[in-house]
């Protein structure tokens, strides 16, 4: 019996998917568990398995096109076996745009809906997901917009941008933040066209830095004691585990215990309201080719540091390789970012919505620090905290910073 191929659903409240690839030519066999298709969601590029055996035909849908979550795409079938016959299918446009070729009364009950976003099918229009939702969220004629996305496509950025939203407010605040690193005059306008995950990551970002409110605290951590935990603790795990234990390791089992005691930290926007989060669950940001994505380390305070450890090195090694899947980046309830390694002294991170906040760490260092009246070298890092000022006010950012020193100061295992 033939087996459907279907746009899968990867998020809540997701409603259509773009296929990024097929990684199996039509009449290629395939094994299950072999991968299939890449599909590109509001967070991320997937990778999609195989559900069955069988021979890949009657595919509908072409490297561009935006489907609807649950609509079959191609089949998986039995040598000799043809594919059911489709009510739909799904065609990339000489533009590249997803079109959906329906029956004809259909076809003319599309035609004359006043609803934009089928208007734009119907036209051709390269709409990314993310713009199709903010355009139907936010009642814009998308069908108006010029896009400025590959290929003309419509991206998030065009939408906001016609609700009279500074256009030029992400360049603004990137040089605000690293003033540094300003491209000299003679750089050429443009470097080339973002990959899908870049893409992604350029219209989350845009979105959390314009729409909630940051504020930013600092601390200076005094690591002597974290220095001694990863001696003492990093041989042990490293014989038992198989695994090299990191300061990022010790970092995260820390913070997942404070994130215990401060539940509002641990909490999310919804977009009128504040949704406490019942698990602790730790994402790591991981720099991929031209993107950062968000590893999730699920229920860390109930992990002991050896699997906090083994989840690391293994989200770690599967973003570099690509072949991270639905639950490694869905469902973090606040985010590290460490550029320790980079040997950045301090920086300020933008959230991750709907996370109240996400830590910057700096790169740890000797310097000269006062000491009962006289002067001491001592290992000193300083780490940021951003806060969602919605979810949190200054007070209660400081008192959980103030408790993630303590720990990193302090540290028991």
């Amino acid at each position: 019996m033939a087996i459907s191929v279907v746009m899968p659903a990867l998020e809540m409240a997701q409603e259509t998917g773009k296929l990024v690839s097929w990684k199996k030519k039509e009449g290629d066999s395939v094994k299950k568990g072999e991968l299939l298709l890449e599909v590109e969601t509001d967070k991320a590029v997937v990778e999609i398995e195989a559900a069955g055996d069988g021979i890949l035909g009657g595919v509908t849908a072409q490297p561009g096109a935006v489907v609807p979550v649950g609509q079959t795409i191609a089949w998986l079938l039995k040598p000799g076996e043809q594919p059911p016959a489709q009510t739909a299918a799904v065609q990339t446009g000489r533009t590249g745009a997803a079109a959906v070729q329906q029956p004809v009364a259909a076809a003319a009950a599309v035609a004359t809906a006043p609803d934009p976003l089928k208007a734009a099918a119907a036209n051709n229009l390269r709409v990314s997901p993310k713009a199709r939702r903010l355009a139907k969220e936010h009642n814009v004629d998308i069908t108006r917009i010029k896009g400025t996305g590959p290929a003309g496509e419509i991206v998030a950025e065009d939408v906001l941008a016609s609700k009279g939203a500074a256009a030029a407010a992400p360049a603004h605040t990137a040089a605000a933040l690293s003033p540094s690193f300003a491209a000299p005059s003679s750089a050429p306008a443009e470097i080339g066209a973002l990959s899908s995950i870049g893409k992604i990551m350029a219209e989350r970002t845009t979105q959390s830095w314009t729409t909630a409110p940051h504020f930013f605290v600092s601390r200076e951590v005094d690591c002597t004691d974290l220095v001694a935990a990863r001696k003492r603790l990093g041989a042990h795990i490293e014989r038992e585990r198989g695994v090299k234990l990191t300061f990022t390791d010790l970092l995260t089992a820390m913070i997942a215990q404070t994130l215990r005691k401060h539940p509002r930290m641990n909490a999310s926007w919804t977009g009128d309201s504040i949704k406490a989060n019942a698990d602790v669950n730790v994402g790591l940001a991981m720099a991929v080719t031209d993107a950062v994505v968000v590893g999730v380390i699920p229920k860390t305070d109930g992990m002991t540091l050896g699997d906090i450890a083994s989840r690391r090195r293994d989200l770690t090694e599967r973003a570099r390789t690509n072949k991270l899947q639905p639950a490694d980046i869905t469902g973090a309830t606040f985010t590290i970012s460490n550029l320790g390694m980079y040997h950045v002294d301090s920086f300020t991170a933008i959230i991750v919505p709907p996370q109240a906040g996400i830590l910057a760490v700096g790169a740890m260092k000797d310097r000269l620090v006062p000491v009962m009246g006289g002067i001491a070298t001592k290992p000193m890092m300083t780490i940021t905290l951003s806060c969602d000022h919605r979810v949190l006010d200054g007070a209660r950012g400081a008192a959980f910073l103030h408790d993630v020193v303590e720990a990193l100061q302090n540290p028991s295992f």
